[in-house]
């Protein structure tokens, strides 16, 4: 015999492979661990007490007995001390001595119930299996004069149920706690990789943001300056005009890679050929949104949408976007309002808002990926988003941007 092919005869001070977690794994017992431990001994004692006072009202029993009885029955009490750590093998030499010392009874009944608590079902049957063997035999071989044989028994297997029972709902109970514990640190786990997959996804959408926004500023200047490298003997006019060239697409350029740095969420694959949404055609999303079948209320307070910067101007269009759809996903039915305010100096604030769904619907799930990207882009714009559930039950987006002067 291994201890790998029976590892529920090993101490409990090793860990129970089918409960992790297991208070008995610890080396160190805790306030409320002497709490329990004191409680058994206690409970232990006063049973044991119980049956010497039931012994001494024996007038039969010698006094010699009586001392041994009570002798034996402290070191019962005493050894479930030792409980956890090795909880089979304390409840088979308990299992074995309660068939002739009945003061060991209930130090006998702690053992049971921290077997059934700290061990697996199989070692449990077996040692049940053997309690209720010796149950009966006891009372044969001491038997108490106020009591049957056979009222004696069956309460003694009564008991035993009982206390094996009681131990293994607790052993279920401690299984579950750690499980439903394992599961919400998984799903913490997992739902943090989420998020920085979307955080990293939406990073490298930069490299593609910088060469739609720049592309164009940066070939004029190579142009310009290659110009001059090319017609050193142009005229000075010339040189001055495509030097201004060069310096304001320069300036330009570095403008827009400011802004650049926020954007994290631009086209996908397949999307660079086309024009760049702006501030300016947000009028067409919310004309697309309607054909959709979405009842939508725009209320666009700048005055002029196409002075925006292109990076704000993009990222107000990706917000109002996400709005719309997470508001077709889960309140199909309800009317999304759309605010854009401010200006030059002031900034750009955008809100999508939408009451709860007035009529019943499946719920799609979500993701949150998208709210994720959105609240990346606006936070590294220099910008700031929020959302959630409104107090009339519906959702709300809210974000500001800025917009220098």
């Amino acid at each position: 015999m291994t201890r790998t092919e029976y590892p529920w005869l090993l101490p409990s001070a090793m860990a129970d492979p089918e409960l992790p977690g297991d208070r008995g794994s610890r080396t160190r017992r805790t306030v409320r661990d002497w709490a329990v431990d004191i409680t058994a001994f206690l409970c232990a004692a006063g049973i044991g007490l119980a049956a010497v006072v039931a012994i001494e009202a024996d007038k039969t029993t010698p006094d010699v007995f009586v001392l041994i009885d009570s002798l034996v029955g402290a070191a019962a009490c005493c050894a479930l001390w030792v409980r956890r750590r090795w909880p089979v093998g304390l409840a088979v030499a308990l299992t074995l001595l309660s068939a002739v010392e009945p003061v060991a009874a209930g130090a006998w009944l702690v053992a049971l119930f921290s077997v059934a608590v700290h061990r697996p079902f199989r070692p449990v049957a077996f040692i049940g299996a053997g309690a209720l063997l010796v149950a009966p035999v006891q009372p044969y071989l001491r038997p108490d004069p106020s009591t049957s044989f056979v009222a004696s028994t069956i309460i003694g297997v009564l008991l035993v149920l009982l206390v094996l029972s009681w131990g293994m709902v607790v052993r279920s109970r401690r299984q579950l706690v750690v499980t439903l514990r394992e599961r919400a640190r998984r799903a913490e786990a997992e739902a943090g990789l989420r998020a920085e997959r979307a955080q990293r996804l939406a990073r490298e959408d930069i490299a593609r943001e910088m060469h739609d926004v720049l592309a164009h500023r940066l070939t004029l200047l190579s142009v310009h300056a290659g110009a001059l490298e090319f017609r050193p003997d142009a005229p000075p006019a010339e040189v001055a005009r495509a030097a201004g060239v060069i310096r304001d697409s320069a300036h330009e350029a570095l403008q827009d890679l400011r802004e650049i740095i926020g954007v994290l969420r631009g086209p996908r694959d397949g999307d660079g050929d086309r024009p760049q949404p702006t501030l300016a055609t947000l009028d067409a999303l919310v004309a697309e949104s309607r054909l959709a079948g979405t009842k939508v209320t725009l209320d666009n307070r700048i005055a002029d949408p196409a002075a925006a910067p292109a990076a704000t101007g993009r990222t107000v269009y990706r917000i109002a976007q996400e709005g719309l759809t997470n508001a077709r996903k889960h309140a199909p039915g309800a009317e999304v309002t759309v605010t854009v305010t401010g200006g030059p100096g002031r900034g750009i604030t955008v809100e999508v808002s939408n009451p709860a769904p007035v009529e019943p619907f499946e719920q799609v799930p979500g993701s949150g990926q998208g709210l994720i990207g959105l609240t990346e882009r606006a936070t590294l714009a220099g910008g700031r988003l929020d959302h959630g559930p409104e107090p009339d039950g519906g959702f709300g987006v809210r974000a500001w941007l800025p917009w220098s002067s």
